[in-house]
């Protein structure tokens, strides 16, 4: 499987010495591990602000390489689509993943091993069983009032 991103021409183990602020738009894109699982549907409790992980994914996600298949103009096809960036992380990091590099770092954690970053390879996120390849059902299948239905643990 040939990465999506490109991770070349990086600095060595950015991430431990740049602040996510600091990074470059570059170093931002490679922290992405690939797993798909912030394209996933979420319900969210009103009172306890809990959310739930479903299996339901968006209308742009691709099941079988766990991206978006229009990312560079998804907010055409999906306005609530969240730009995730520095400037935007700390009112975005309650529901992302446990496992998201963006959320791992910004709470100060180092990456997890399977990482495309310290791996040097994209399927490493799918070989360790993280992303959501070929686990999800596409929104437009079923009903909002179901998604209750497809809740899912989060693979970590």
């Amino acid at each position: 499987m040939t990465d999506p991103i490109d991770r070349t021409g990086l600095r060595p183990r950015f991430w431990e010495t740049t602040p996510l602020a600091r990074m470059t738009r570059a170093e931002w894109e490679a922290l992405c591990d690939g797993c798909g699982k912030c394209c996933l549907n979420k319900l969210e409790d009103e009172e306890t602000g809990e959310v739930a992980l479903t299996r339901v994914a968006c209308r742009l996600f691709d099941d079988a390489t766990c991206r978006c298949a229009k990312y560079e103009t998804r907010h055409q096809f999906v306005p609530e689509c969240i730009t995730l960036d520095p400037a935007t992380i700390e009112k975005n990091a309650y529901w992302l993943p446990e496992t998201c590099a963006y959320k791992r770092l910004w709470q100060g954690d180092p990456l997890p091993d399977w990482h495309p970053l310290l791996t040097g390879t994209a399927q490493s996120v799918h070989d360790a069983g993280i992303s959501m390849q070929h686990r999800t059902v596409p929104e437009f299948d079923i009903d909002e009032d179901d998604w209750e239905n497809h809740i899912i643990e989060e693979p970590t």
